[in-house]
């Protein structure tokens, strides 16, 4: 089965604490709001604790039209997208051994917070040395789900040529979507929410042979997954384009469509391949806020303590849209597991869509 061999971060240089965050929203959106205190709350109920941006926070107090922030969005992607696939491919934790560019047969690009054309992985080609004839296959418009979806292709990938070696590189650029003059409640959630995250992780095919590459005892196979889209749910999260950019939809119903939603559409995949919910032990979760990682809980019947590395990873860098399920699965691997463990990978996102990934350590 296809094996993901390593993952690398490449975070941001700004720093915002969640107190920041509070009193930044508090002097833009004060005048507006009657209540800004009470919706203040929701800056603290979430417990992230910090986030990272990609621009010192006064820029974001200014005016910026579209084309700067697409601008800026696409030269923090290349900068930082570059680094984590360096870093990727030579990362001492996961890999025995450097991996060359040249080795790499496609790459998988994943984002849904800003535009280019050439794509951002065609530009970070420009800069590292790929081989010419490398695949490229840049998805966009999936948002939280895209990293794990990214991974799922790659899957894809790797059954149909099992000696590639495939990268999949998430950059989600969320604070270069901040509308400061967009007044929604959406607008302010997301504002507590939302950050900044750069992701890559390197899958390969069952004939490459990764125990001479991996570091690790053990590392994740992908042994099937599963793409979901519920019928007439297109206001449920997304953007609405206009001449201003890229503005929020985010509906207040998330947490209560996953309680109901989400525990048929895990039994249906998990029984396909011959599993229960309680033969899986590790539970690899994208945390789009503290109330998606409690109707988790409450959905699928798990234990809290089954969602504490996806808790963490929302306490240290907030939602990064879809690089977030990247930083949650590094952790897992990172701490290892043992042979012949399994795990569920899952991310939702606009469409309203999920994506399921069955893990298994080997």
């Amino acid at each position: 089965m296809p094996t993901i061999l390593s993952i690398a971060e490449a975070v941001p240089e700004f720093e915002i604490k969640q107190e920041q965050a509070i009193s930044f929203a508090r002097e833009l959106f004060s005048d507006r709001f009657k209540d800004i205190e009470r919706l203040l709350k929701a800056f603290q109920n979430g417990q992230i604790e910090k986030r990272h941006i990609v621009k010192e926070i006064k820029w974001y107090k200014e005016e910026r039209s579209f084309a700067e922030k697409n601008n800026a969005y696409i030269e923090s992607a290349v900068t930082l997208g570059k680094q984590a696939i360096e870093d990727c491919l030579t990362n001492k934790s996961f890999l025995n051994r450097n991996i060359d560019c040249e080795e790499i047969d496609a790459i998988f690009y994943i984002s849904t917070t800003g535009m280019a054309t050439p794509s951002i992985e065609a530009r970070i080609m420009n800069l590292l040395p790929f081989g010419e004839h490398t695949k490229r296959i840049p998805i966009w418009g999936l948002g939280c789900a895209g990293g794990a979806a990214g991974l799922s292709r790659a899957f894809e990938y790797c059954t149909a040529y099992p000696e590639a070696l495939v990268l999949v590189l998430s950059v989600e650029l969320c604070s270069l979507t901040f509308q400061r003059n967009d007044f929604s409640k959406s607008n302010l959630i997301g504002t507590s929410l939302f950050a900044d995250g750069v992701a890559c992780a390197l899958v390969c095919g069952k004939k490459v042979n990764f125990g001479d590459l991996c570091a690790k005892k053990t590392s994740p196979a992908i042994i099937n997954t599963q793409s979901t889209l519920m019928p007439d749910s297109l206001d449920v999260m997304g953007w609405d384009i206009r001449d201003q950019g890229l503005f929020v939809v985010f509906s207040r119903d998330i947490p209560t469509i996953i309680e109901e939603w989400l525990r048929p559409n895990v039994s249906k995949f998990l029984t396909q391949n011959g599993l229960e919910l309680a033969a899986i032990e590790h539970f690899i979760a994208h945390p789009g806020g503290k109330k998606v990682i409690d109707a988790y809980i409450k959905s699928l019947g798990i234990p809290d303590s089954m969602t504490d590395i996806s808790l963490e990873v929302l306490k240290k860098f907030g939602n990064m849209s879809s690089a977030t399920i990247l930083y949650v699965l590094k952790r897992f691997m990172e701490k290892g597991a043992e042979a012949g463990a399994y795990g569920l990978c899952t991310a939702l996102g606009p469409g309203f869509s999920s994506e399921l990934l069955l893990l298994k350590w080997g």
